[in-house]
């Protein structure tokens, strides 16, 4: 065994006579290298209501693209408060949306403007009862931007029509202010019968999300998606993870439940940019040592 040297023994004696260990468990990175999610699942719908009763009813062709129901719109009230109230709907840069109405139902709910007072200049979020909800319109003045796309959508299960989507068209006469720039298809192609995608492929697909989310410029981002997608991504992501945290981060989403996450590039798959909170410091007139090389060297 090697002697300690003196900045060793000073340091051993600094720890045991702050009762601190050493962790292994820590780890750091750059703030610019991170950004900030918040994952949100949708409100309840009326396809979660039907098939908490009986199974089968998943796969009714009444349930196409399901709406959220009275309740959901109930849940979506109290998260808007929620996220009012912590600060978090002024740090958000922007909203992220799976293109199905009860995610975009959800998303502007929670994240969008006030309601809609019509000749104000700008589209709303929402037209009023849209999807039957019996709601006012959603201004889309004084908050973030809304974008659709489809790699966070749902499980796509073709036994299951409460995953198909709607046409882009009729979305955007729902939803005028939501961006759908991204998705090319006007009909849903992703859909499709008596075809039912492994969780690998889900689990695949959510990370893929996440990657490109990282090339974006925005730092802090909400997402509103669906409970499978985000139980299988996440379930990848906490892989080696303590099972304590593989736990907290995997387990099933509630309704309208929010959960914030740190998304840290270790690859540097995008630009992040220069740090902007970072300062470099005054350059030195003398020499700009540590004190303890100094102390080492006045000692010899």
């Amino acid at each position: 065994m090697r002697p300690l040297t003196r900045s060793g023994e000073r340091e051993r004696a600094m720890s045991c006579r702050s009762g601190m260990k050493p962790s292994a468990g820590t780890a750091m990175y750059p703030l610019h290298r991170c950004k900030t999610v918040h994952l949100v699942r949708h409100a309840q719908g009326v396809h979660n209501v039907e098939g908490e009763k009986d199974r089968s009813a998943y796969r009714s062709p009444a349930l196409l693209d399901a709406p959220i129901t009275p309740l959901g719109w109930r849940q979506v009230d109290s998260l808007r408060e929620h996220v009012k109230n912590c600060g978090l709907a002024k740090k958000i840069e922007l909203v992220i949306c799976s293109p199905l109405l009860r995610t975009m139902q959800t998303a502007v709910g929670v994240f969008g403007g006030e309601s809609y007072t019509g000749g104000v200049g700008s589209p709303p979020l929402m037209v009023e009862n849209a999807g039957q909800s019996e709601r006012l319109a959603i201004s889309s003045l004084n908050c973030p931007p809304f974008l659709a796309i489809e790699t966070c959508r749902e499980r796509l299960q073709g036994d299951h029509p409460c995953d198909k989507r709607r046409s882009i068209t009729e979305y955007r006469t729902l939803f005028p202010a939501i961006d759908f720039s991204l998705i090319m298809n006007d009909e849903d192609v992703l859909w499709l019968p008596d075809v039912r995608e492994a969780h690998k492929s889900v689990a695949a697909r959510g990370m893929k999300f996440m990657d490109w989310l990282w090339t974006r410029e925005e730092k802090e981002i909400a997402i509103v998606t669906h409970s499978v997608l985000l139980q299988d991504t996440l379930r990848m992501y906490s892989k080696e993870c303590h099972p304590t945290i593989r736990y907290e981060m995997s387990k099933r989403f509630a309704n309208c439940e929010l959960r914030s996450m740190v998304l840290v590039d270790t690859s540097m798959l995008g630009s992040a940019g220069s740090p902007s909170l970072n300062y470099p410091g005054e350059i030195p007139t003398g020499l700009d040592q540590p004190s303890d090389v100094i102390e080492n060297e006045e000692a010899s």
